[in-house]
């Protein structure tokens, strides 16, 4: 369609302001229009797919039915611009800013701490806030709902959920405020009263939410939606047209002439499918306008209810109808509401159609086995008519498809009444708790004449067991005219499993567990029905357990700290809990990212064309294509390159644009730059490469170890005589464990902007990242220029946690030949599924161990045999083999130990670095081989920990001679604060008395070594003016990510100078200001800037001097005036060496870290053993970091590296085919913890009275060692397992990878479902996913 055809004009109002746009191109989401065209860039794009809930927004809508108003949440990146014709879009620039007054959610966020880098926070902030318009006063499980869609990488979500808390009805208890001890907590008052224990926040100076204040709908848009004589609107755009019918009569009639054209509701099906399959519509009919699709109308045997209904508005009238209508009759609407709570987010059940829903017919929708059991029809409309039809086995005729006509309209659907002794469940497994599509799902029905426990009917529906929902017909015919008992259920297990088979190889894999499911539910759907039937009085027998779902109440939780020391100045900010320093800003959407930079007049936008084979060489490359595309400008191949071609690695050299072959899936060849990211995207897409695929390309570990495919050097080190000890040793037992990688998904994608400035080849680079003096190296090196003329720019990052370092350098050089080239300023940022496909993760490793031991538990002697796998470049992988060897030990001192450690090549995209550098591998290892020496002599795993632990003053196996007192203060205050003995006895009772549920408890220590090995990374530089009117700038080499470390340098600046931190400013992050910085990693940002700043500013704070001893009671402004006119410079450089570290790897010794940071995390969870589904139920973590410079940053470290490893060990799962590609490239396919994941009860205790000599004010860092104690949720897994597998008869140590995702922890439980689905025998079948 050409654009030139005149369309409608779009009326819509944004923030109060109306907005009319003549020219709308249907392909325009509402982000991008919100983002460009009116620069509202507090609203985020985190995943472009509906999946992060960055770009959450409230749209309101006038009813004229109801003559009501309706709020709601949605997500931007997938509204239609064109379907917000008549609505009222709400951003979070609409609901407050600094510069007005800032609203009650946004302050209450920010000042409960839940905005580390921010970028999730407007996200958040509108989701709460459109649930506070619907609900001023919500209740926990309102908050939980509401926020379910909202991903956050930072902070944990325990602050963000406390923040929020504040509004709820309970929530003027007494530790709504992050207090302590509450009447809720069911602990009594201790001897210190509650007013003298610090608190995080005081809820007392909090705004009042006040209704009154909100916008008002606007009152054109009551008149419009009251006209009566609305008209179709047609809107033209470049390749599309968008048709709104207004008539149920209209629509039949185009979608009889265009039975192609799909009908968009809320465009969450339609539209990831043109974003990311580049599927392409002509014309799009959008039925929103037409009233009877939203009809509902209530019969004598049933609902029937518009089919463009959403979700959410389903959910509410089966909510309303349940209490109205005796029990019996609403069955089937329990089971809808259970599944509706389930289905996707709440921003996606806001916007997606009932009709939507069953005429997409996914294979694994959850709506429809539960619709087709409960014998659900819908209304159809055509041309040839009106007719009804039955949602049955085949109704559903493929993936994707069904039984009705393309021209076919879907009017409404018919919900049935149930009848007595009717009764319907709906049961489904998902990856993570909540958002999650299913791996199976179902609807169940059975009917009992009355007083009998004879089957009348049955239905069994099953989504996930194939290309689309199945009925299990030949299951229900061995059930029906039978009673209801095991003898029948013992037959329709055997006969579900021969029903439902499904080929090893089948798309989407986990071809056992799914297997398996389908029986477990059908279980769990017989200890339902039985419950029913004896309740009803129709049996006596004694029943098996009943089924109770997994805990899910989120509790209120502690945080304890120190109080600073009593003689400590009021204004002196250390050691006090202050909110992060750009809180406010973030909450507001006032927060610029790379992204939010303005557009330059004549900038382009760069998009990066991979390499769509794992090993091959390139033969051609044809551009012709994409360079006669409208707005492409040109494209950059390795011949653009002025300098060096390929940066240098550790020996090893990556190329930054592939010339001649190409050693992964996802390896940059070239790139395309247009006006336009759209614009971009398209000529990517028609850029045409040529491949002559290599042989044997190397995916896993063990092809790696079989051709030898290694970086060099690899490393060994070694204590004592292990092959002797053995020898003397009671036992010797030999185990394994692998560990799968993991995605950074840090919020904001890779972001850069590259400006020239237009003379003597001077570039200023505007980037998220995390090392800005590399980037000024990496783009002066590949444009062969001086590094003095180009100057490296960090506001903020939207998280990075280590992957934002090496790719980032490399995709800044290919958008600096881009700048070099054109002349003009290049953009260039990525998608988060190019971010996911191109940037790599943490390495997956393969540990095994030999291990000797004694039987009081004294481990003598271990061997153990590292193997991560690197990638196709060697990035850093070498130097996180070596931070694996350097910690393993932790914290025991086994007298004789070795440690290989080799990194692999493969044909994967290059690992990277990622928080903790190897060791949330390395210890995983180390504690996997103490759980199995527990195991083998059936002792409690705490007491081996225990015996074999650092006592008294002690030498690493690298003679780094430390104390372990701290790490003892905090393994004893963890069991006594965690009631750890009484839990662990609380469990064993439990699992004696429960059989398909069970508890785990594990308790596991840390040993984390601070600082770079390498000594040179561990120099700081800072420069701090003073101005003429009193205030000061502060800049420094580190990079703000969301870690507060700008907050903790204004805290710095603030004691040295001894003034308010409202007169300390940071700015940015930049090679201009402080040169030859190094990287904010390793936990050691704090402690090497804050001892610049500190420098820096004692040195003014000694020029002042003479003038505080002549003017002792002047005011600082004063003092400041007078120095300037006496000439003494107001502008100082402070400057960090860093300890001398270093580590000889010939003779095997050393001081790579400056100290260490201990700690102790105890985690307790409750498993599902038919569903492998778990819920931590309480962590309390003990942390051992010198005096905190600010508690509530760092215990928002605390929780969130907890988190991350919470995720890491047991949910986040990396997928790729046979053939290298990354199946898991987005948020619906890879998922990492939300607020469903958090512990339900979540403490932090900052251990008392400890002292660092090694770190500014004795404080310690702490940004990565928690992310290992996640493991301790790993480990309580696997304790409750272990629990199963002696209900099964099966006893000592047994394998059990990570992640523990439900299906490793349901396999591992070998209940007698898992054992009735025979295994496919390895090598007899191409697998769907490679086991990385």
């Amino acid at each position: 369609m050409s654009a030139q055809q005149e369309g409608d004009a779009l009326c819509v109002f944004i923030n109060g302001k109306k907005v009319t746009e003549s020219h709308v191109d249907p392909e325009t989401m509402l982000l991008p229009f919100l983002r460009e065209k009116l620069r509202l860039t507090g609203t985020k794009s985190g995943c472009g797919g509906g999946g992060c809930g960055a770009c959450t927004v409230m749209v309101s809508r006038y009813q004229p039915a109801t003559k009501t108003i309706v709020h709601y949440s949605a997500n931007a990146c997938l509204l239609p611009l064109c379907q917000l014709y008549g609505a009222a879009v709400t951003t979070v620039e609409g609901i407050g800013s600094s510069k007005t007054r800032i609203h009650p959610v946004q302050e209450r966020i920010a000042k409960a701490h839940g905005s580390q880098c921010g970028f999730c926070t407007p996200g958040m902030v509108m989701s709460m806030y459109a649930l506070l318009r619907n609900k001023p006063k919500p209740t926990m499980d309102d908050i939980t709902q509401a926020l379910g869609g909202n991903l956050c990488r930072c902070t944990g979500y325990r602050p963000i959920i406390d923040g929020c808390r504040t509004f709820c009805q309970e929530g003027n208890c007494c530790q709504a405020n992050g207090g302590a001890n509450c009447c809720l907590n069911g602990e009594g008052k201790t001897n210190e009263s509650e007013d003298e224990k610090p608190q995080l926040f005081d809820q007392e100076k909090f705004l009042p939410l006040d209704p009154t204040q909100e916008l008002i709908f606007p009152p054109e848009l009551i008149l419009m939606a009251e006209a009566s004589n609305s008209q179709t609107l047609t809107f033209h755009g470049e390749r599309m047209t968008w048709v709104s019918p207004t008539s149920l009569e209209e629509l039949v009639q185009l979608r009889a002439k265009n039975p192609k054209a799909p009908l968009v509701m809320g465009n969450t099906n339609i539209g990831p499918d043109i974003k990311f399959k580049g599927v392409l519509h002509p014309l799009v009919i959008s039925p929103m306008r037409v009233k009877e699709l939203f009809e509902v109308s209530e019969g004598a045997d049933g609902v029937w209810v518009g089919a463009g209904s959403s979700l959410s508005e389903l959910q509410s009238l089966l909510e309303k109808m349940v209490p109205q209508l005796p029990e019996e009759k609403t069955e089937l609407f329990r089971a809808l509401i259970q599944q509706l709570r389930n289905l996707g987010s709440l921003q996606i059940r806001n916007v997606a159609s009932l009709g939507g829903n069953i005429v997409s017919a996914y294979p694994n929708s959850d709506l429809n086995p539960v619709l087709a059991a409960g014998n659900c029809k819908v209304k159809v409309v055509s041309t040839g008519g009106r007719r009804e039809v039955l949602l049955n086995q085949d109704f559903f005729v493929g993936f994707g498809k069904t039984i009705l006509k393309p021209e076919d309209v879907v009017v409404s659907v018919f919900i049935p009444f149930t009848r007595k002794g009717e009764y319907v469940r709906a049961l489904r497994q998902a990856p993570r708790k909540e958002v999650s599509f299913a791996t199976v799902t179902t609807g169940m029905r059975v009917c009992f004449p009355e007083g009998s426990r004879v089957v009348q009917e049955i239905s069994l529906y099953f989504g996930g067991m194939g290309p689309t929902t199945v009925n299990a017909t030949k299951t229900c015919k061995a059930i029906a005219g039978r009673p209801w008992d095991e003898k029948t259920l013992n037959e329709a297990y055997d006969a579900l499993l021969e029903e439902l088979d499904l080929p090893p190889s089948a798309p989407g894999g986990k071809v056992e567990f799914r297997r398996s499911l389908t029986l477990s539910l059908l279980f769990k759907f017989n200890l339902e029905v039985l419950q029913k039937l004896k309740e009803a009085n129709v049996i006596k027998d004694e029943l098996p357990e009943k089924l109770q779902p997994l805990p899910k109440e989120i509790q209120p939780s502690l945080q304890e700290f120190q109080h600073v020391p009593k003689d400590q100045d009021s204004q002196d900010p250390v050691g006090r809990p202050m909110m992060h320093r750009s809180a406010i800003s973030q909450a507001t959407g006032e927060a610029v990212y790379c992204d939010d930079i303005p557009k330059t007049d004549g900038e382009l936008f760069m998009v990066l064309v991979t390499s769509s084979r794992a090993h091959a060489k390139i033969t051609a490359l044809d551009v012709s294509e994409a360079l006669k595309l409208p707005g492409v400008v040109d494209v950059i191949t390795a011949n653009d390159v002025p300098g060096k071609k390929a940066r240098p690695m550790f020996g090893y050299e990556q190329e930054l644009l592939a010339e001649s072959q190409v050693f992964c899936v996802g390896q940059t060849v070239c790139a395309v730059l247009a006006d336009t990211k759209t614009h971009a995207k398209r000529g990517a897409a028609a850029v045409k490469i040529t491949y002559d695929d290599l042989p044997d390309p190397i995916f896993t570990i063990e092809d790696a170890i079989e051709k030898s495919s290694y970086y060099e050097p690899t490393r060994m080190l070694s204590k004592g005589d292990v092959t002797e000890a053995f020898k003397t040793c009671d036992g010797v037992y030999e185990g394994q464990i692998r560990l799968g990688g993991q995605e950074h998904f840090y919020m904001e994608p890779q972001s850069m902007l590259v400006v020239p400035v237009g003379e003597e080849k001077e570039f200023k680079v505007y980037i998220s990242t995390q090392w800005p003096t590399l980037i000024q190296e990496a783009v002066a090196e590949t444009l062969d220029i001086q590094s003095n003329r180009v100057t490296c720019h960090v506001k903020r990052l939207g998280g990075a946690f280590g992957g934002k370092v090496i790719v980032t350098s490399v995709l800044a050089s290919i958008t600096s030949v881009a700048a070099w080239k054109t002349n003009r300023a290049v953009r260039c940022v990525l998608e988060r599924g190019e971010d996911m496909l191109i940037t790599g993760g943490r390495h997956p490793v393969l540990g095994k161990y030999k291990v000797g031991f004694m039987n009081d538990g004294r481990i003598m002697a271990v061997d153990y045999y590292y193997y991560a796998n690197s990638g196709c470049f060697v990035d850093e992988s070498v130097l996180i083999s070596e931070k694996i060897l350097l910690h393993l030990d932790n914290v025991y001192n086994i007298p004789n130990m070795r440690g290989h450690s080799a990194t692999c090549r493969t044909n994967l995209p290059s690992n990277t670095a990622f928080r903790g550098f190897g060791v949330p591998q390395g210890l995983l290892v180390v504690e996997n081989m103490v759980n199995d020496v527990a195991m083998v002599l059936g002792r409690p795993a705490d007491q081996v920990r225990e015996v074999n632990m650092y006592k008294g003053p002690s030498a690493t196996h690298y003679k780094l001679e430390f104390s372990p007192e701290n790490l003892h203060r905090c393994w004893e205050l963890c069991k006594l604060k965690s009631d750890y003995s009484a839990r662990r006895q609380a469990a064993h009772r439990f699992n004696q008395q429960i059989r398909w549920r069970k508890r785990g408890v594990a308790l596991i220590p840390i040993k984390y070594g601070i600082a770079f090995a390498e000594s040179f990374l561990n120099q700081a530089g800072a420069l701090v003016h003073i101005y003429k009117d009193g205030s000061v700038l502060v800049t420094h080499g580190g990079a703000e990510m969301g870690q507060g470390i700008h907050t903790k340098m204004q805290q710095v600046a603030s004691r040295e100078l001894h003034i308010p931190t409202s007169k300390v400013f940071l700015s940015e992050t930049s090679t201009g200001t402080v040169p030859n910085t190094c990287p904010s990693a390793a936990s050691f940002g704090t402690d090497a800037n804050g001892m610049a700043v500190k420098e820096a500013c004692e040195i003014l704070y000694r020029r002042l001097e003479p003038i505080r001893l002549k003017d002792p009671k002047g005011s600082w402004e004063s003092w400041i005036k007078e120095a300037h006119l006496q000439k003494i410079s107001l502008s100082a450089t402070g400057f960090f060496r860093g300890e001398d570290l270093y580590y000889d790897w010939e003779k095997m010794e050393g001081r790579p870290y400056a100290y260490f940071t201990f700690g102790v995390c105890c985690s307790e969870v409750e498993l599902d053993c038919l569903t492998g589904d778990y819920r931590t139920l309480r962590t309390d973590i003990v942390m051992d970091i010198g005096r905190s410079i600010n508690p509530s940053v760092d215990i928002g470290q605390i929780e969130g590296a907890f988190t991350q490893g919470l995720g890491l060990y047991t949910l986040e799962e990396l997928k790729y085919s046979p053939t290298g590609i990354l199946y898991s490239r987005g948020p619906s396919q890879y998922k990492i913890p939300a607020v469903c994941d958090v512990p339900l009860k979540f403490n932090v205790y900052l251990l008392p009275d400890s002292y660092n000599p090694h770190a500014i004010y004795s404080s310690k860092g702490i940004g990565e060692p928690t992310l290992f104690l996640g493991s301790s949720v790993f480990f309580a897994i696997k304790d409750a397992v272990a629990a199963a597998r002696s209900d099964s008869g099966l006893s000592g140590p047994f394998l059990l990878d990570t992640p523990a995702t439900p299906e490793r922890a349901c396999l591992a439980c070998a209940s007698p479902f898992i054992k009735k689905v025979p295994a496919s025998e390895p090598g007899s079948f191409k697998p769907w996913a490679l086991d990385i």
